[in-house]
């Protein structure tokens, strides 16, 4: 079995794991291989397309028509040529 060795960890963190740990009755490397387990056991989600990923979830609000603004011509490139 493998180990590992986590380095530079915020002291928040250590002392939220350790209280986890103690809530749960267990040493704080039961608790982290525990947290490891439960993350990398769920389901990944795969990278999509993100328009469509928001057009998804604002979909059931309803749309909004927004009036475009008339074009106008292009204008004419800037004349340098005087500096």
């Amino acid at each position: 079995m493998a180990s590992m060795t986590i380095r530079n960890i915020d002291d928040r963190m250590k002392q939220k794991l350790r209280v986890r740990a103690a809530t749960h009755g267990r040493s704080m490397e039961d608790e982290a291989r525990d947290i490891l387990k439960m993350v990398l056991a769920q389901q990944e989600t795969t990278a999509g397309n993100l328009a469509g990923a928001i057009r998804a979830r604002l979909q059931p609000l309803g749309g909004v028509e927004l009036e475009l603004p008339a074009r106008e011509p292009i204008r004419d490139v800037p004349d340098f040529s005087a500096l």
